[in-house]
């Protein structure tokens, strides 16, 4: 009787492993323990990370511990688009920055969408991008105003530089 029941804890034991293993393959996160999460699904996370150096601030959604390195994970909300957007790139790259200033540099980063996810490579090239780009928010801030998007007047609207920007959409 009581090798019965100890076979079948082993059994229900081994069952809630593969479980387990099968939601963490469908979260996106890749192998390896979870160091940083910022979805307050667990517990509120009040660190932000911060370089000095590039003026950036950001608090990715998960950062996983793997045997590679340190791997930021930004989850988003919607479907995954054939190839990530360019904004999301630059995204995961300003948390690729972070962590590189904190951490050390990260082999990757991952953009999760609900059914689909992108590593995407921490190479120089993306964070040369990064850096332009960030040159290039600034400039642009420091002049007044961006170019507006002409497509999104969602996002005129909602723009907190529209009072002072002689581009805003009439609405």
């Amino acid at each position: 009787m009581s090798l019965a029941i100890g076979a079948l804890l082993l059994a229900i034991g081994c069952l809630a492993l593969l479980l387990g293993l099968w939601l963490w393959r469908r979260s996106g996160l890749p192998m390896g323990r979870v160091i940083y999460s910022d979805t307050r699904a667990w517990q509120p996370n009040m660190r932000t990370f911060v370089s000095p150096r590039y003026r950036l601030v950001g608090r990715p959604d998960y950062l996983v511990q793997t045997t590679r390195g340190v791997v930021p994970v930004e989850v988003k909300s919607t479907r995954a688009p054939a190839q990530p957007y360019a904004s999301h790139l630059m995204q995961i790259a300003a948390y690729c920055l972070l962590i590189e200033e904190s951490f050390g540099k990260p082999p990757y980063g991952i953009i999760c969408y609900t059914d689909r996810q992108f590593a995407v490579d921490y190479t120089p090239g993306l964070r040369e991008m990064l850096i332009a780009t960030l040159r290039a928010m600034r400039e642009a801030l420091h002049a007044g105003c961006a170019d507006r998007s002409h497509a999104e007047t969602a996002r005129c609207q909602g723009c907190g530089y529209r009072d002072r920007c002689d581009q805003a959409l009439t609405l």
